[in-house]
């Protein structure tokens, strides 16, 4: 049987639709369900583009999660994948679903990590500091932001001359290269190549 994956993202939805098409001829797993906190977002729409179930929440149910807690019982997930996703999540659903719930950053945590710090604001940050390398951090989801156990980092090289979206291509490219293969371990237990 094959495992259930479902993604949570706000936005345009790059890092989802990559996952949706790395699973969609696997015997290992399936996206079974996307989920957005934004009825508009691009991510649902590209979901629903490639057959998956997409819907979207209110912040209302978001801070009243026992909705959303009985969307997921329906779905049934092995994992929960915050793909983009710029919200909280609710510690109902953490406690619900222990070690089953994962974010990708777009940085080398604990740098650049907390409210506040996603999308260009972690690239501005890096270039504004004149760090050297960045890079994705996945982890495992806690009460707090970008606390949880690091599962798996990679770094890319930043020059002196790149700018902040020089910088988000980079990272969006390691997000699409390793995040699909990182579920996939962690359904599988299989080791990375």
């Amino acid at each position: 049987m094959k495992k259930r994956i479902v993604l949570f993202a706000s936005g345009n939805g790059t890092n989802a639709q990559n996952i949706i098409n790395y699973f969609q001829n696997s015997n290992q797993a399936e996206v079974v369900c996307v989920l957005s906190n934004n009825k508009n977002a691009k991510v649902l729409q590209r979901s629903l583009a490639l057959n998956v179930m997409a819907f979207s929440f209110t912040k209302t149910e978001m801070l009243s999660p026992q909705g959303l807690l009985s969307v997921l019982k329906q779905h049934n997930p092995d994992l929960i994948v915050l793909a983009g996703f710029l919200l909280k999540f609710p510690e109902i659903i953490i406690d619900a679903y222990p070690n089953k719930v994962i974010n990708i950053h777009p940085a080398l945590l604990p740098k650049y990590g907390g409210k506040g710090m996603y999308g260009q604001h972690v690239h501005k940050a890096v270039v504004a500091n004149k760090e050297t390398q960045s890079g994705i951090t996945i982890h495992y989801v806690n009460n707090q932001y970008d606390q949880g156990g690091v599962i798996f980092q990679k770094k890319t090289r930043i020059l002196p001359q790149d700018t902040p979206q020089d910088v988000a291509n980079k990272v969006q490219l390691l997000e699409h290269q390793w995040l699909p293969k990182v579920i996939e371990d962690i359904l599988t237990k299989a080791a990375l190549r």
